[in-house]
Order: C-alpha cells, then sequence, then structure tokens
C-alpha cells in the first residue's frame, strides 16, 4: 500500500492528480445546501445569545440536583428566560432576565434553598442590557474589521480576484459556524466571538497557501499553450492539498479533546462555546479553501480576455494533435528556430577564432 508521503509526492509533481476545478458544480451544489441549511435555522431558532450579550442575571451554586429539575422549580417560582447549565460535577449556573436588587436577595435565598446550599456561597453576576448591547456591537465591529483587513490585505499581496475568492470563503465559513450554532442551540457567548475570529484567520492562513502555489503556477501562464489556467490552479491545489489535511488534522485533534474535556468531563461552558466555534470553523474552512475559493477564483479568472484567449489556444493545439496527430506549436516552434539559424548563418558559417600560440 502506497505511503501517504509517496501519494503527496505524486500529487505534488503531477503523476497523480484530482480533478478539483472540473468538479466544481458538485462542491458548490454540496455548500449550498449547508449554507441554505444554516440561514434556514438561524431564520427559524435564532441564536441563543449568552447573558453577555442578552442581558440578565446569572447565579452560581453547589448543587446535587439535576439541571432539568432545578430549571422547573425555578419556573414554578415565577422566574422567566431561565436557562440552567452544569458546571463541573456539582455546580448549577443559572440565567434568568434581569432582576432588581429586592429579586436578587428573595431568589438568592430560594436558590440556595432549592439546591441545599447556603446563600452566601451563591454567587451572582448581573449585566445589564446597555451593556450586552456593547458587547454584542464590539464583537460584531471586530469581525467586520476583520473582513476589511483581509479584503486589503489579499487584494495587495495576490490581486483582486484573489480577494474576492477567499472573502467569498470566508463568509462561507462565517455562515456555516453560525448555522451551527442556531440548529443546535448553543449559546453564543464572547468565547465563540473569539472563536470565530480565530477560525476566521484559519481559514484565511489555508487560502493563503494554496493561493500562493497557485500565484506561483499561473505566472507567465498566457506565453504556453500546454495547459490552461483551470489546470495552473487544479494542479496548485493537488500540490498543497495533503498539506492542508494534515495541518487540519493536527489542529481538530486537540480541540476534539478540549471539547470533549470541556463538555463531558469538566462541564465548563467556556471551554466548550471556544471548542465549538474552532471545531466547526477549522472544518468548514478546510472544505472552503480547497473546493470554494479556488473554484470560484477560476470562474472569476475565466471572464478575462487573456485567459480565454489562452483557453482557446490550448483546445485548438490539443484537437489538432488528436486530429493530426502533429502539435502545430512544436512546428512553428522548429520553422522559427530554422530561419533564426538560417538568419545568423549557422554555426559552421561563423568565422574561426586564430589559435593563440604558446610563447
Amino acid at each position: 500500500m502506497i505511503s501517504l508521503a509517496a501519494f503527496g509526492n505524486q500529487l505534488y509533481y503531477g503523476t497523480r492528480s484530482f480533478e478539483f476545478i472540473k468538479r466544481r458544480k458538485i462542491w458548490y451544489f454540496f455548500a449550498v445546501i449547508v449554507l441554505a441549511s444554516s440561514i434556514g435555522g438561524l431564520a427559524i431558532n435564532g441564536l441563543k445569545l449568552g447573558i453577555e450579550f442578552r442581558g440578565g442575571t446569572e447565579f452560581i451554586t453547589t448543587s446535587d440536583i439535576p439541571a432539568n429539575q432545578m430549571r422547573t422549580d425555578l419556573e414554578d417560582l415565577g422566574l422567566r428566560q431561565v436557562i440552567v447549565q452544569s458546571v463541573g460535577s456539582d455546580r448549577l449556573a443559572i440565567q434568568t432576565e434581569e432582576l432588581t436588587s429586592a429579586q436578587l436577595s428573595s431568589f438568592t435565598t430560594q436558590i440556595a434553598d432549592l439546591a441545599g446550599a447556603v446563600a452566601s456561597e451563591v454567587t451572582v453576576k448581573s449585566v445589564g442590557p446597555t451593556w450586552g448591547a456593547d458587547i454584542t456591537r464590539t464583537a460584531l465591529i471586530g469581525i467586520v474589521v476583520f473582513l476589511i483587513l483581509v479584503m486589503i490585505f489579499l487584494s495587495i499581496y495576490f490581486e483582486i480576484r484573489m480577494a474576492a475568492a477567499a472573502f467569498i470563503a470566508l463568509v462561507h465559513d462565517l455562515l456555516v459556524t453560525i448555522g451551527v450554532y442556531a440548529i443546535f442551540g448553543f449559546e453564543v457567548t464572547p468565547a465563540t466571538a473569539i472563536g470565530v475570529l480565530t477560525i476566521l484567520g484559519y481559514s484565511l492562513y489555508d487560502t493563503v497557501v494554496i493561493f500562493d502555489k497557485v500565484k506561483e503556477n499561473v505566472k507567465g501562464v498566457t506565453l504556453q499553450t500546454a495547459q490552461t489556467y483551470d489546470e495552473a490552479a487544479n494542479f496548485a491545489i493537488n500540490q498543497t492539498v495533503v498539506r492542508s489535511i494534515n495541518t487540519s488534522i493536527v489542529a481538530i485533534l486537540p480541540i476534539a479533546g478540549i471539547l470533549f474535556i470541556g463538555a463531558y468531563v469538566l462541564r465548563a461552558s467556556t471551554l466548550q462555546d471556544l471548542a465549538i466555534a474552532l471545531f466547526v470553523g477549522i472544518a468548514a474552512g478546510v472544505y472552503s479553501s480547497i473546493f470554494i475559493a479556488t473554484p470560484i477564483l477560476t470562474d472569476l479568472k475565466a471572464t478575462d480576455p487573456e485567459i480565454k484567449t489562452l483557453r482557446e489556444k490550448v483546445l485548438a493545439r490539443r484537437e489538432a494533435i488528436a486530429t493530426t496527430g502533429i502539435d502545430p506549436y512544436a512546428v512553428t516552434k522548429t520553422e522559427t528556430r530554422a530561419k533564426y539559424t538560417a538568419a545568423q548563418g549557422g554555426p559552421r558559417n561563423q568565422p574561426k577564432r586564430k589559435s593563440r600560440r604558446l610563447r
């Protein structure tokens, strides 16, 4: 069985190749389905915003009773918008609507009685709606500024079409991650916003690696007739696909460990929120950098007159070879060399140098 290193070498040197660009409609179709599901889940369920974004009051207490029972008991007391989560093995985090000072004192005592704890040991945190709105605005500004800086950087380093393709891939990753949170009802916290910015950076890195190879492969591509722009770009994906997958696996495995330990062992909501965003985002980023960014780039470049002309020349040359068995490019090159040699008189007609005598 061929090793992964040998398989990667075959892809890198072109002895084996996968048609990523030719099958781009399949990748687009799959991406559209995922995006439609994400947008649908967002429209139907909305996002479950954490207390930091929507405002409210949070109680943390030691308790041996299940979270579902605590939620039911608190709703019977008249509390609304109650969210109860397990924190570790012996604590509960209880989030409610914003309460007044009198309500805080009353409900703290009642929660302690229900949980079998001491009221003085119950931790209380209140977040006003104004502060929550500021956090939301700051998170959105951070994402928008990041996307703008990305467009500027890619436009300078590569070109505007590559910047547009990378931007579309980033939006895909962002929508997929948000859609997963909406569909499965995961809570959106500041840790989620940090995770989203992190995975956007990772996805950008993966896309830049592939685009850098595309840039190298298509340099001077219009000066030859052996391959089209699409083929040169497809070759770049094949050369980097093993590296992208290996890097992603190395990144995803520890995140999966954090997700498992944070969610099921420690029951730490912050670790869970961060790990979910990273896990989903990196997986979406791998897909978008390979199957979306470069195929979209080739579609955008297809409107370039030089790329159209190159494609016509390449296809015409291949058709001539298939029909006549003669490569017109090779014939033209031979004729040009013969004319140049005749014009120069050939190497035999050049004046001979006089031999130098040894003194």
